[in-house]
């Protein structure tokens, strides 16, 4: 042990960092250039993390709000989160080669409103309002057929007139226990509301979230590493709050604020879906300057799930 460093025990949560859907839209890119050559144009961030983004932008990928901001004649990616259905039908309009890295679990979502709104349902959609993935979703169905609910007290709020054909479905990223009393709110107010065939938010979410739960009351402070934009980032740092751990949402390493944290025994770290593992070690490194540290991998639910690139990448 070293006699001018106290000893800090960092006991990361497993899984953590980069999900399957993040995994393959950040390959996306990757391969657009590489098959295309810079620059390729990505429609919003591809993921919410800085740090993945500029690596990317330093590659060739250029970052745009909007189709029109793309010149004819080069390819566009749409982010992961998804995209309205008038986004690939503009480009398909101007010719664009376009690729959509849409998560295929957000885009299981989707094919689940389109059928529901088929069936003559109307849908009540728990999620987060402005939140790219619910703005996809909203764009894939007509518009007044969809009804967003953030909270319980929204569902009290809820003013429809035919309350015997309803359904809903959920954001892929949002906290596993608040979801829960939505629905049951949901339920007990409709009782013929139609659920989802399997669960929405997502399985990285979930494990993610559990992950947290159970190394947070061994730990004196936690940090997350994600966006501030991360959707399922936030989730884990007000779960970790929740399960007796004080938190703090941190980009990266430089964001760690050293009086916050004082000096503890016990720090968890665990990072959001879009975080790479690299700004995982990074705070490690950065914790190790100041204390004598031993790491421990709570490996809490392994995970081997992988999505299928598009076609036009893998021929």
């Amino acid at each position: 042990m070293s006699l001018n460093k106290p000893p800090l025990h960092v006991l990361i949560a497993a899984p953590r960092g980069f999900c399957a859907g993040v995994d393959r839209a950040i390959k996306i890119v990757e391969l657009a250039i590489e098959r295309f050559g810079p620059p390729v144009y990505v429609r919003h961030e591809i993921v919410h993390n800085r740090f993945v983004v500029d690596r990317l932008r330093g590659m060739g990928a250029v970052f745009v709000k909007e189709l029109d901001e793309v010149p004819d004649g080069r390819p566009v990616v749409f982010s992961a989160h998804g995209v309205p259905k008038v986004v690939p039908a503009t480009a398909a309009a101007r010719g664009l080669d376009y690729l959509d890295a849409t998560c295929p679990l957000v885009s299981k979502v989707h094919r689940q409103a389109e059928r529901l709104i088929e069936a003559g349902r109307h849908i009540i959609f728990i999620g987060h309002a402005g939140h790219p993935e619910v703005v996809g979703t909203f764009g894939q169905v007509p518009s007044g057929t969809m009804t967003l609910v953030e909270t319980v007290e929204d569902v009290a709020m809820l003013d429809l007139n035919d309350s015997d054909n309803l359904s809903f479905l959920t954001q892929t990223t949002l906290s596993v226990d608040d979801t829960a009393q939505i629905v049951k709110a949901l339920q007990l107010r409709f009782p013929s509301i139609l659920a989802p065939r399997s669960e929405d938010i997502c399985y990285a979410t979930s494990n993610r979230q559990a992950a947290v739960k159970s190394i947070a009351p061994s730990c004196d402070r936690l940090l997350v590493i994600g966006a501030p934009n991360s959707s399922n980032s936030l989730r884990l740092a007000e779960v970790a709050e929740r399960s007796g751990a004080p938190a703090k949402l941190i980009q990266r390493a430089t964001d760690i604020d050293w009086d916050w944290l004082g000096t503890p025994s016990t720090v968890g770290i665990t990072a959001g879906a879009s975080a790479p593992e690299v700004l995982v070690r990074e705070v490690v490194d950065a914790l190790s300057e100041r204390f004598d540290v031993t790491e421990e991998i709570d490996d809490h639910e392994p995970e081997r799930m992988t999505f299928k690139l598009p076609r036009e990448l893998v021929a």
